[in-house]
């Protein structure tokens, strides 16, 4: 818990340059909000003894830590600001203390809380920044196995607790206590007899409230996981949506949200009940601690050890502690919550990435020769072999297609390549050089994927394309339209090249996502083309379309052409035929039409349909 607690600290870097700061403006604070209190004597004196008049002062004596310094202080301020005594004057005189103390105590309580507010946006900054970077740094196998919306809920609601639980460090570390160790030093220079019950009394307090913020932890990291929860079952419903209504599952959907709702809400609610129960059990507690003050500080009265200015403003410092105390133990209540985030946020974090550079790993300047499968075998689960023994080898310039039955292994194929996974065993190399040997943002730069799930963004027609190279200009990103068969119905939407497109590209049909695609990879230029079943999905006249710009995109270029319709792969230079994990044939169009084998079957078979 400890080390979790510290790892969290991490992230206020520098913490000096807020908590230094912040602990002069909370010492501030605390020193002059006490002395508010303070002038509560010499104002019912003022009002109620008629026998009161300031005496005379015309040095200050050195600081003592009672009530009768208080008193000389008025005197000496009184003494050298009017000429006699006048009861409106001295009001007068503590009216403008009053303000000015009031003014200076809220000052520097603002500034406090501006410093908190700064550390807090600048470590929410560093913990999204942070994590969020991990997180695009996993392996495409990491988010096979993590749901997103868990994802998205640690980036989300975790962080915003982790970071109340950082800044709330400083609250625990300066404000409150200065607050309280001002009302205990300002109680001991009124009545030291009243202030050791007081002293005696602040540590029962703190043991029933720290009993009741000790069970939360628990509470909060269960809650946090059904949150993941809520928000994944919220993406997914909403990604499915067209699923959902089709197959009229939405009493069934929203069933299962209102079960992780109502479980949320029963959460929130135990964790509530403790954090609320706090505070007026503090209440409680101090107004009972009061009543036992004013048996007892009433018989100090009668005797004359206590005036009644002072008995009066000790009571309203009494009932003014409380507060501070419980707000000092709500934040280790927040504090607990923060840890309890944190583990989740540090199980992301922790999460080292499975395939990761080389130390020395060089950089990628382009295919010169040719691309190597070298007897590789692959397997998600460690288990159940998804590629076994595959070798082939793609020639600059030719184009290789991946034919064969479903679940053979044609994409698993093509994700090896541009490094989604590592081989189990065996291995691809580029020129000679194992893949492994390359960095992969070099890697991946000379090569473009255009596959069957296009992924556009909730962003303009421009804005996607020019994904595939930042910094284009509008005309080149008009050509790449244009090789892509998608200027044409581009000029024809309401705003054209700056038309938004929807939330992933819903606004668009399938034939004109995917030629918006092949406009990114043309606008790219990549020497590897990776197409996966890019047309399977499309209508007759889209997939004439798409095909002419898919035609177009693999002229003089190295490409992995994984393909369902066998009618658009005839000219391939090589066609690869996988079939449970093993190459079961390969060669021409001609030559395998000529062996009879797998291929020629599912030939007659696509003609036949």
């Amino acid at each position: 818990m400890f080390k979790t607690y510290m790892r969290l600290l991490g992230f206020a870097r520098p913490i000096k340059r807020y908590a230094i700061p912040y602990g002069i403006f909370s010492l501030l604070y605390a020193l002059f909000n006490t002395l508010t209190f303070g002038l509560i004597i010499p104002i019912l004196n003022t009002m109620f003894d008629d026998g009161f008049t300031p005496e005379y002062v015309e040095k200050l004596p050195p600081l003592r830590l009672d009530g009768d310094y208080l008193n000389v202080l008025f005197n000496y301020a009184y003494s050298h600001l009017f000429d006699a005594y006048d009861p409106r004057n001295v009001l007068l005189l503590l009216a403008v203390v009053a303000v000015v103390i009031s003014f200076l105590s809220n000052l520097f309580r603002y500034l406090g809380s501006w410093t908190i507010e700064t550390m807090r946006a600048r470590t929410l900054q560093r913990m999204r920044n942070e994590m969020f970077s991990r997180v695009m740094d996993m392996n495409v196998g990491y988010f096979s196995e993590q749901r997103k919306g868990d994802i998205i809920s640690k980036i989300t609601s975790d962080i915003g607790v982790v970071q109340f639980c950082i800044t709330n460090t400083l609250q625990v570390s300066f404000r409150e206590p200065f607050l309280i160790v001002g009302y205990i030093v300002m109680m001991v220079a009124i009545s030291w007899e009243l202030s050791i019950f007081s002293i005696l009394f602040l540590p029962v307090v703190a043991l029933i409230i720290g009993s009741i913020v000790k069970r939360l932890r628990h509470p909060a990291r269960t809650n946090q996981h059904r949150m993941g929860e809520m928000v994944s079952t919220l993406e997914e419903s909403l990604a499915g949506i067209k699923v959902i209504k089709s197959y009229n599952a939405t009493r069934y959907v929203k069933r299962k949200f209102f079960e992780i709702s109502a479980d949320l809400a029963r959460l929130t609610l135990s964790m509530a009940r403790r954090q609320q129960l706090a505070s007026p059990m503090s209440e409680f507690l101090g107004i009972t601690a009061v009543g036992v003050i004013l048996v007892f500080g009433g018989s100090l009265v009668t005797k004359g050890s206590l005036d009644p200015g002072g008995f009066i403003a000790f009571v309203a410092i009494f009932s003014q502690i409380t507060r501070p105390v419980r707000i000092f133990i709500d934040q280790f209540a927040n504090i607990n919550q923060g840890i309890a985030a944190g583990e989740r946020i540090f199980s992301v974090i922790d999460t080292r990435p499975e395939i990761e550079d080389r130390p020395g790993a060089r950089e990628l300047k382009g295919l010169r020769e040719k691309i190597e499968f070298r007897d590789v075998h692959f397997s998600y689960d460690g288990q159940h072999e998804v590629i076994d023994g595959i070798s082939f080898e793609i020639r600059r310039g030719e184009t290789v297609a991946l034919v064969g039955p479903s679940g053979g292994g044609k994409s698993t194929l093509s994700e090896l390549l541009p490094r989604f996974y590592d081989p189990t065993s065996g291995e691809i190399a580029i020129d000679g050089i194992p893949l492994r040997d390359y960095t992969q943002e070099s890697l991946r730069a000379h090569m473009s994927v255009v596959a069957q799930d296009t992924v556009l963004f909730n962003d303009t027609i421009e804005s996607n394309i020019a994904m595939g190279k930042p910094g284009a200009t509008h005309e080149e990103i008009v050509e790449a339209a244009r090789i892509a068969n998608a200027d044409q119905f581009i000029r024809e939407c309401a705003e054209g090249y700056s038309t938004n497109i929807g939330d992933r590209g819903v606004k668009l049909s399938g034939g004109q996502r995917q030629r918006l695609s092949i406009a990114r990879a043309v606008l790219k230029n990549p020497d590897i083309l990776i197409l996966d079943e890019a047309t399977s999905a499309l209508d007759t006249e889209s997939e004439k379309l798409v095909q002419e710009a898919l035609n177009k995109l693999l002229e003089g270029r190295t490409s992995v052409v994984i393909a369902h319709r066998l009618s658009t792969i005839h000219n391939a230079d090589k066609i690869i035929v996988v079939d449970h994990g093993r190459i079961a044939e390969q060669g021409t169009h001609n030559e395998l039409m000529a062996r009879g084998g797998i291929y020629a079957k599912l030939i007659e078979m696509q003609s036949f349909d």
